[in-house]
């Protein structure tokens, strides 16, 4: 592993059109599961100027059963759809929550998809599909995530706390932000650079003319909004990591009035990087939203950062990276692989730790059927994974068992064992 190096991840806010795709989704997944526990969703969202659509396919006892829907089942997808954009803060001309034009195209699973999922005889229940899973932790922050995408959310959550709360009156829903840190013998030292845009009020930003003599802006609105991102970053950021030579560039663009899906198209699952690691560990290609638990996408890579976490937690690496592997139909992964970058401590390695792993009986193994059992998975928690990452979140109650570092001391026993 490089030792010195610069590293940059981005976050995107809660109401940047993609996420409102996935919370959408999730919003839907959480409806049917709480109707069904087993239900089966695979749940696709696509919005834009005042128009959201849903797609997928779905199973869900009392909801849609046999090709027909219960009654109140569709005006009850349609107000969550609509109360999921209305928490987000859209009552823009271009996208508001109560008058957007609404098309559901949701409809039943696949049967032959089914019959190798579901269990039956002496048959296991299968993993949804094939692909592979990635989970990841490391010891940068007290979340055992990468701090670059750690301060990068914080940044984009306290200042949508601010506009919910009124703190500010300036803040649209749609934003992004980029946390650029230099690393030095592999710690994070110093922050080189942050980015944050973010959709604004009227006039919030510096004065422009376009080409047909259109002009806006205003210098002292925008000074107010700058200062007050600078303050926020101030805040979330670990003091000895600014300096005057951090650059900020704030709403480098100039003016972002239009934002949102009005500003641009969102759809489910095109922010995989934002919702796992900031791109400091790889990823399988799935998207987590918008699918049942089933789904091995969302499942195992809910229980690779679960086992990587509870490895770094352990103080036996820094860094641990997990991967599985499944095939659709099939119950048992393929493979298991953990990595800890050369981390370990002395008597500890990356294939005692997969030996170690696999011995431990709380798990139940790594079946779909196991994940979902272990981490009690069939329970409406997801519409609150949707932003601000799936990980480095505080577990409480039913949310976010993964984050969970229950599995330290039979982690520790298997080694010895």
């Amino acid at each position: 592993m490089r030792q010195n190096y610069l590293f940059t991840s981005e976050s995107v806010s809660e109401g940047h059109p993609d996420k409102v795709a996935d919370q959408i989704s999730d919003a839907i997944v959480d409806l049917f599961l709480s109707k069904d526990p087993e239900a089966r969703i695979a749940c696709e969202t696509m919005t834009t100027t005042q128009l959201v659509a849903l797609a997928g396919e779905i199973r869900c006892k009392g909801v849609y059963e046999n090709g027909e829907w219960a009654p109140g089942a569709l005006k009850e997808i349609e107000d969550t759809v609509r109360e999921t954009v209305r928490d987000i803060g859209y009552e823009q001309a271009g996208f508001h929550w109560e008058t957007f034009t609404f098309e559901n195209r949701l409809h039943a699973q696949s049967a032959q998809i089914a019959q190798g999922v579901d269990a039956s005889g002496n048959k296991d229940e299968g993993a949804g599909d094939q692909g592979i899973m990635f989970g990841f932790a490391c010891s940068e922050t007290p979340d055992l995530m990468p701090a670059t995408l750690y301060y990068s959310h914080k940044i984009l959550e306290r200042m949508a706390a601010d506009r919910k709360g009124k703190v500010v009156s300036f803040l649209e829903p749609d934003a992004k932000s980029q946390v650029t840190l230099r690393f030095e013998d592999g710690v994070p030292v110093a922050c080189e650079a942050v980015v944050v845009s973010t959709q604004h009020a009227k006039d919030y930003c510096d004065p422009w003319e376009d080409a047909k003599g259109n002009k806006g802006g205003d210098t002292e609105k925008a000074a107010e909004l700058k200062a007050y991102v600078k303050a926020v970053i101030a805040d979330i950021l670990p003091v000895q990591l600014l300096s005057d030579a951090t650059k900020y560039h704030i709403n480098p663009t100039g003016a972002f009035e239009i934002g949102g899906p009005d500003g641009d198209a969102g759809l489910t699952g095109r922010k995989i990087i934002v919702d796992t690691y900031g791109g400091a560990a790889p990823h399988g290609g799935g998207a987590f939203s918008g699918k049942d638990p089933t789904k091995v996408d969302r499942s195992a890579a809910y229980i690779t950062r679960y086992l990587a976490k509870n490895v770094v937690a352990a103080g036996l690496a820094t860094r641990c990276t997990i991967q599985i592997a499944y095939a659709i139909g099939v119950s048992e992964p393929l493979s298991l692989y953990v990595d800890t970058h050369g981390t370990c401590v002395a008597g500890v390695t990356d294939a005692g730790l997969e030996q170690a792993i696999q011995s431990i009986e709380s798990l139940g193994g790594l079946t779909p059927r196991a994940i979902r059992t272990k981490l009690r998975l069939n329970k409406p928690i997801y519409r609150q994974t949707a932003a601000y990452g799936h990980f480095g979140r505080e577990p409480e109650g039913d949310a976010f068992p993964w984050e969970r570092t229950d599995l330290v001391d039979e982690l520790k026993a298997a080694l010895k064992g």
